[in-house]
């Protein structure tokens, strides 16, 4: 048995690392973190594992997280896992981190993006960014892996066949985004407040949203391109769920045969990216109530022949898919295991 730690285990993150963990056949759940919840039952503060687990959080002791663990998932806040992930390394663990504090290659854009000076700039040529349908075999032997933002690989999944094959202008892309209130984390504010976030459609980071930074650096490096884009983001009236819409305009004629060729190529044999085009039935485009709870990404697309314009749509669950699922996706490929190893579950339908 693989032994496992989760830091930072209280969050809606840290609760959907453990709930498909404690179903994995082949690690432990040996160490969960949580200042503010230390010695208190895990399923106190995610009442959905009641029944599952009688772990209890403990107190961040990093000596503690070294001697009880074989592989670390850092569930914290941005700016937080960058001062502890170089200690950890140090000792021979490998992690997997779910912030964005290895994400960037480049340390000025953690400046541009984030406002601070990256304490290790060192690590971000050795963390491998942890989309395993870009790199799989990268991620094989990586002792650091940087899981994407939410935001973020539901538009670089969508996007990066079409920027390979180089079919679409790459400065003038546009990535619409809309989540659900669980993207906020579980930290309540003025703005997630239930009387004020109930019923909207708020467009709440119309430019300069951080995940543009990874957008740009992933379809940069498939492409050779100097792509550029525009992301606006919404939040929207349901609790789980992201719905990329990518407007990106030909740069050639291209049929839906040839677009579907170009997908169905690049993802040839991917156990979850499903593609969501249909004529029959309620859902033919990707929907993320269609995708709730599982760690699938569906992707569409139309094609506007008036404009020239290739519209990508895709859908995750921002809390699987856009992070513990990945996440576990890139621990079965560091570990060996099965790619599908807890997570070969359906989404639930209805919610």
């Amino acid at each position: 048995m693989i032994r496992i730690g989760v830091i930072g285990g209280s969050g809606y993150t840290g609760g959907e690392l453990l709930r498909f963990l404690l179903l994995h056949p082949k690690i432990e759940i040996t160490h969960i973190t949580s200042r503010e919840y230390a010695g208190e039952y895990v399923f106190r503060v995610h009442p959905n594992l009641r029944g599952l687990t009688k772990l209890q959080f403990d107190k961040p002791d990093l000596s503690k997280t070294t001697s009880l663990c074989d592989l670390v998932f850092m569930a914290t806040p941005h700016g937080v896992s960058s001062k502890l992930v170089p200690k950890i390394l140090e000792v021979g663990l490998k992690v997997i981190d779910l912030s964005a504090d290895f994400r960037l290659k480049n340390p000025s854009e953690y400046e541009k993006w984030y406002g601070w000076q990256h304490p290790y700039p060192e690590l971000l040529k050795e963390a491998v960014y942890g989309v395993p349908e870009l790199y799989r075999d990268k991620i094989k032997n990586a002792k650091l892996v940087a899981c994407p933002g939410c935001m973020a690989v539901v538009a670089i999944l969508s996007l990066a066949p079409i920027f390979k094959e180089k079919i679409v202008e790459e400065d003038r892309v546009v990535v619409d985004v809309k989540i659900g209130s669980s993207g906020a984390g579980a930290k309540p504010t003025r703005s997630t407040h239930h009387s004020e976030r109930y019923g909207v459609i708020r467009p709440y980071k119309p430019t300069g949203h951080r995940h543009t930074a990874e957008i740009e650096q992933e379809l940069k490096a498939i492409s050779g391109l100097n792509v550029k884009v525009s992301m606006s983001a919404h939040a929207v009236n349901i609790v789980r769920g992201i719905l990329s819409t990518s407007h990106t305009f030909l740069t050639k004629k291209v049929s839906t045969a040839e677009i579907w060729k170009i997908y169905r190529s690049f993802y040839k044999d991917e156990p979850f990216i499903r593609f969501v085009k249909d004529k029959k039935g309620l859902y033919k485009l990707p929907d993320p109530k269609i995708v709730l709870g599982s760690n699938f990404c569906d992707i569409g697309f139309e094609l506007d022949e008036h404009c020239s314009r290739l519209v990508v749509l895709g859908a995750i669950d921002n809390l699987v898919k856009g992070a513990a699922g990945i996440a576990i996706q890139n621990m079965n490929i560091l570990l060996g295991f099965d790619e599908k190893e807890g997570l070969a579950q359906p989404p639930i339908h209805p919610v």
